[in-house]
């Protein structure tokens, strides 16, 4: 593999909102690597402005014009701030990695943002691309590359706008190289609690807004939520919570956000819960920002597979027939200080997406 391309991936930043920076690195230097592939046609190429300054790509190969191709591969642009430089380094089996395990064989450790999500997926998906040129496949591949997945997966959203329908995508998610069976879907919402400001020495005279959280997220805690056979516990999060109020003050006012991984068993029963949270705590104020289902994925014969609880780009992507995931690397490092991938990841991962796309082509 081209190990020099994939540090010039990782060394553009392309965190959230600069990811433009490498949509444009490989709009000019994908066609220039398809040019100079000793195989059949060059790619072809087009972008689309997402709205918001970024930019998506597709990359077509054994396409005429306008026409989407019978196989895309897909993920996704940015990456989570901060950026952190790539570092290359052989290693030999036992070594220890930057997860605490020890790595089986001698290999190759690829660190820096990006390197596991998704920059790993763009390079060993564009790898298989350019391969399957040179062996000059026969039918019709592309590269479909995404802005802003990691903040909403807006790129996604105005991709599917457009319209343009294809038959399979696969997109590009840190999996261990398995094909994703199923995935979480998430719910989101804003609430405030709303209490009664008065001296702390006297709180009979007011209600504190913290003292009506504890009591929110003590029941929250305490609600069974059925376990799904696929998707197993329902799990929830608090993030942005904010009370202003100083320590001799009961608190008139908390705010946070409530952020839940649905399943199938309970997808419904989360998106019902304002109504439940109303009766119990009249002081609640509640806004919903709705999310994504709980979603199946078409896998292929021969492939491990596994559930996730991540989100990604996949459930926007509508206007595809099949929809597939999978790709090299672990969701357990990805965001993280941590974060890496193997080089014998990327190989595998680049030798799957150009035996998935042959199965399909010739199916």
């Amino acid at each position: 593999m081209n190990w020099s391309l994939f540090e010039n991936i990782l060394a553009v930043d392309s965190t959230s909102g600069v990811e433009r920076n490498l949509a444009e690195f490989l709009e000019k230097k994908i066609p220039e690597l398809s040019a100079d592939c000793a195989g059949g046609d060059p790619c072809s190429a087009r972008r689309f402005e997402v709205g918001d300054g970024t930019l998506n790509l597709l990359f077509s190969w054994g396409c005429a014009g306008d026409e989407i191709p019978e196989v895309c591969l897909c993920t996704h642009l940015d990456t989570v701030p901060p950026y952190l430089p790539p570092k290359f380094a052989r290693i030999n089996a036992g070594d220890c990695l930057p997860d605490g395990s020890a790595a089986g064989t001698d290999d190759l450790l690829v660190t820096g943002r990006g390197s596991n999500d998704a920059k790993g997926q763009v390079f060993s998906m564009l790898t298989a691309c350019l391969e399957l040129q040179k062996e000059r496949t026969a039918g019709s591949w592309g590269l479909l590359l995404l802005a802003g997945e990691e903040t909403g997966s807006f790129g996604a959203r105005a991709f599917t706008k457009t319209g343009i329908q294809g038959s399979w995508v696969i997109v590009g998610e840190p999996t261990g190289n398995r094909m994703v069976s199923a995935s979480k879907g998430t719910k989101s919402f804003r609430i405030i609690i709303r209490g009664k400001a008065c001296h702390s020495g006297y709180p009979e005279l007011g209600k504190s807004a913290v003292m009506l959280f504890n009591d929110f997220v003590n029941r929250l805690g305490a609600k069974d939520f059925p376990n799904d056979p696929i998707l197993g516990a329902t799990t929830w999060n608090i993030g942005c919570l904010t009370s202003g109020n100083p320590q001799n003050i009961l608190s008139p006012e908390l705010s946070f956000r409530l952020y839940f991984r649905t399943t199938f068993e309970t997808d419904s029963i989360v998106a019902s819960l304002p109504e439940e949270w109303k009766t119990e705590f009249p002081d609640i104020e509640v806004e919903a920002f709705g999310g994504d289902t709980p979603m199946k994925y078409d896998v292929l014969p021969g492939y491990e597979t596994v559930p996730v609880s991540f989100g990604s780009d996949t459930p926007r992507l509508t206007e595809f027939r099949h929809r597939a995931m999978c790709g090299p690397g672990s969701i357990f490092v990805a965001h993280t200080a941590r974060e890496f991938v193997l080089g014998s990841q990327l190989e595998l991962a680049r030798d799957q997406y150009k035996s998935m796309i042959k199965y399909i082509l010739n199916r």
